[in-house]
């Protein structure tokens, strides 16, 4: 038996952790240097798009939020913890082009794995994306451990999937972006004056990248659904993702074009997690689908 650990940046609302039975660990933000955990597991979904609301209003007022990685410390408790209990551990991460978590955890696991616990294993797959885009991977994960896969078999088969699972986002203010060096303070100083909303994207090696510009919050919502709709394969066997920063009607506007052109499994339509939302921004709308590549038709 294997345990399916992600951390909060994965996005998966607390009602879908328990029905696929994945562990989370969480990341630690900091509000005027007060520690907020990242994942409540006890919270609706209506619960979370409150709590979600409140967060990205607090951005908005201009407070001071930081972010953090999980020690590679953290990890090795996490996962002994669950090696001590008799299962192997397969752990979905950001990308490592992103953030420095997949490094904690693989540090964390070399240390384990020189004196393993029962001869038990430890997986990591890097995700080449964040939210959602490491979250489904985890759900279609716990549905092969369902179907009596090991961890081997399902480590090998994920394996390929970071390479077609897309991740595509319009931002609602460029100054997050500009925070964060995706762009420049003056690009996003004039940008916000002529309302370009750009089209930003997860490329192959799972660095965040500029796809297109577009001229207004309609033109990029519908951009966005169009990607999903000419680039997605085999839908009615795929859950979509849609990640919101306090853009919940947006969200369900995207959600509704979507399924007038296409026939999809499932939807998960959630608050963007306070991880990677607070270097994007409120008002950010992100849809995560698997395509034949990450290329987008280009």
């Amino acid at each position: 038996m294997f345990q399916i650990v992600v951390d909060s940046a994965a996005n998966i609302p607390a009602e879908i952790v328990k029905k696929y039975n994945i562990k989370v660990i969480s990341f630690v933000n900091y509000i005027n240097d007060k520690p907020l955990v990242c994942f409540d597991p006890e919270l609706t979904q209506e619960e979370e798009r409150a709590k979600g609301k409140e967060y990205y209003d607090a951005m908005r007022s201009g407070i001071d939020i930081k972010t953090g990685l999980i020690s590679s410390g953290n990890f090795e408790e996490y996962f002994k913890a669950i090696m001590e209990a008799g299962e192997d551990v397969l752990y979905f991460s950001l990308s490592k082009n992103i953030s420095g978590t997949f490094n904690s955890a693989r540090l964390a696991a070399e240390n384990l794995m020189e004196d393993t616990p029962n001869g038990r294993k430890i997986k990591l797959i890097d995700s080449l994306n964040a939210s959602l885009g490491q979250g489904i991977l985890a759900i279609y994960a716990s549905e092969m451990r369902e179907k009596g896969m090991d961890i081997d078999a399902v480590y090998e088969e994920l394996l390929a999937y970071p390479e077609k699972m897309n991740g595509v986002f319009t931002v609602g203010d460029l100054k997050y972006l500009a925070r964060t060096g995706r762009i420049s303070g003056s690009v996003a100083f004039v940008g916000n004056i002529l309302n370009i909303k750009p089209i930003l994207r997860g490329n192959k090696d799972g660095y965040i990248v500029q796809y297109k510009k577009c001229r207004g919050r309609k033109t990029s919502l519908n951009s966005l659904v169009s990607l999903v709709c000419d680039n997605i394969v085999d839908p009615e066997n795929q859950i979509i993702g849609i990640a919101h920063a306090d853009a919940y009607e947006d969200s369900l506007y995207v959600m509704d074009e979507i399924q007038k052109r296409i026939k999809v499994r499932d939807f998960i339509n959630t608050s963007y997690d306070y991880c990677t939302g607070s270097h994007v921004g409120p008002d950010t709308i992100a849809l995560f689908f698997m395509a034949k590549d990450r290329e987008l038709g280009n």
